[in-house]
Parts: structure tokens; C-alpha cells; sequence
């Protein structure tokens, strides 16, 4: 089974919005699966490759897990690719458990993409105001997530971005996502943040 088969199928029946996905839900990296699942059941459809409009600081925080901070034109940041998908309301309920939107960890938000130069075909979509979305960075530790990496942003996040990541089972079970955060923030950074 290749890493993009079934990236080609068709509209969800009912689409509730479209999700803007940079980083562990993406082809090839640790959360896929859930997307994959949800393309099987028929309630997400990859529609193209693209990258926000404007640039956003993408950061790594605790255990290499990225986030997207919802501070548009900061600098530092940059234009970020990613992978858009069309997500029905029953696929979208599935993300924002993965995503803990009920627990603080991320907040779905809107966010203004556009088609990569490679893959025009998400343009009408777009165009359409194909209500997008991505998963940001909830906004109660925000601004401190971005002080703590040095206000440096990545404008993919990738194989090299990725090494060090810690899936949620192998991470230490007696401290809350929201705490690791905290800790990761309240640390002083180093030029290795992979060892957090």
C-alpha cells in the first residue's frame, strides 16, 4: 500500500468544512492513519497541496509536536505548506478529539491558503470560500510557545523537523499534554530541543 493511495477519491457526502493539516496529520507522518480511516469511511477527501496565504510561525514544542501559532505576520514566521482536506462533520468530530479542541490543546480556527504552484487543482475551492481551517496552537500559551523557540518559525514541517518526535503513548503518562507544555515553555531553550 503506497503513502498516497486513496489521496484521490471523491467529495465527502456532506462537506462540513475544509482542514488546512501541517504537520503530524500529513501523508507520511504519525497521525495519517486517522486521516486514512477517514478518507475509507468516506469522510475526508484530499483535495491539494498548499500553504498559507500569509506567514505563520510553525514551531516544534514538546516531543517535536508542531504547532501553529494564530500570529499571522510575525517575524520570523513563514508561508507554510500543507496538505488541505475536504472533512464531513462526522470526520471533523474524529480531528478535534485527536486535536483535544474540549481539553485546550488546539483551537480550529480559520486560515486563509492557497494552491502550491504544483497542484493548481485546489484553486476553485479555495476560490470558493471553501471554509478552511486549520488546528492552531491554543491561545492561552501561544505567544509563550513562540518566545520559548526563539521566535524562529519552519515553513514545513518535515522529515528533519519530525526526528526526535514522540508518539502520545511513549510520552510520560503521569503529566497532562497541557503540563508538558507548560514545562516545555517554562525550560530554557537550547539548541536541541529534540531531547524534551
Amino acid at each position: 500500500m503506497g503513502v498516497d493511495e486513496g489521496r484521490e477519491n471523491h467529495r465527502p457526502a456532506a462537506v462540513a468544512t475544509h482542514i488546512f493539516t501541517y504537520g503530524t496529520l500529513k501523508t507520511g507522518f504519525s497521525n495519517h492513519g486517522l486521516i486514512q480511516d477517514l478518507m475509507r469511511s468516506g469522510d475526508v477527501a484530499f483535495r491539494c497541496n498548499c500553504r498559507t496565504v500569509e506567514p505563520h510561525p510553525l514551531v516544534c514544542g514538546p516531543y517535536r509536536v508542531p504547532f501553529l501559532l494564530n500570529l499571522p505576520g510575525a517575524a520570523g514566521a513563514d508561508r507554510v505548506s500543507g496538505e488541505l482536506y475536504a472533512v464531513s462533520a462526522r470526520g471533523l468530530a474524529r480531528l478535534d478529539e485527536l486535536e483535544g479542541t474540549e481539553r485546550g490543546h488546539y483551537e480550529r480556527l480559520p486560515i486563509k491558503v492557497e494552491p502550491t504552484a504544483e497542484d493548481g487543482g485546489g484553486e476553485e475551492i479555495i476560490a470558493c470560500g471553501g471554509g478552511v481551517e486549520a488546528y492552531f496552537a491554543e491561545k492561552s500559551y501561544a505567544i509563550e510557545m513562540w518566545e520559548r523557540c526563539g521566535k524562529r518559525g519552519y515553513w514545513v514541517y518535515g522529515e528533519k523537523e519530525a526526528r526526535g518526535y514522540v508518539k502520545r503513548k511513549d510520552r510520560p503518562q503521569d503529566l497532562s499534554f497541557l503540563e508538558q507544555i507548560e514545562q516545555f515553555v517554562s525550560s530554557s531553550s537550547s539548541s536541541d530541543d529534540d531531547e524534551f
